[in-house]
């Protein structure tokens, strides 16, 4: 093989017996720490926020280095998803009187409700968060009517 390749024999096994370079090194080192920034994130990391990670814990490298890396390894970012538009607005909402002026403390329990005219407060944690403007001592119940989803805090 030697003289196919036309190199001699003490070459090739001071070739073959060489130690790795030391950008190889580097980049075996930089395989294990991105392997475990990206399980960190839980696979939602790209190679911008890993070169983040990486310099906070006080290692420097480029992006470009990190990217090929991340490549080489088959490590891919979660894309976000698309973005639903899930609430649309009423059709007369500028006729709806506010009742409380966008007010929701109260001094007392029981001195304050919120009905049908907040009616767009169906998650519970706006559900849990008027309970507590209203003063927290009150009981907060969800009804549900035939056309809209009525929330009282009291």
């Amino acid at each position: 093989m030697c003289r196919w390749a036309e190199v001699s024999r003490p070459c090739y096994y001071s070739w073959r017996d060489r130690s790795q370079c030391a950008t190889a090194f580097r980049r075996e080192e930089l395989a294990v720490m991105i392997k475990d920034a990206f399980a960190d994130s839980d696979g939602t990391y790209g190679y911008r926020r890993i070169q983040a990670y990486l310099e906070r814990h006080g290692v420097r490298v480029d992006g470009a280095t990190i990217r090929s890396i991340m490549r080489e390894l088959g490590l891919e970012a979660a894309q976000p998803r698309a973005k639903v538009r899930t609430t649309v607005p009423a059709e007369d909402l500028d006729e709806r009187s506010d009742l409380v002026g966008r007010d929701f403390t109260a001094d007392k329990p029981g001195r304050k409700w919120c009905g049908p005219e907040l009616a767009h407060l169906v998650s519970w944690w706006m559900l849990w968060r008027a309970w507590l403007r209203s003063g927290g001592r009150g009981s907060a119940a969800v009804r549900v009517c035939p056309a809209m989803l009525m929330v009282m805090v009291r």
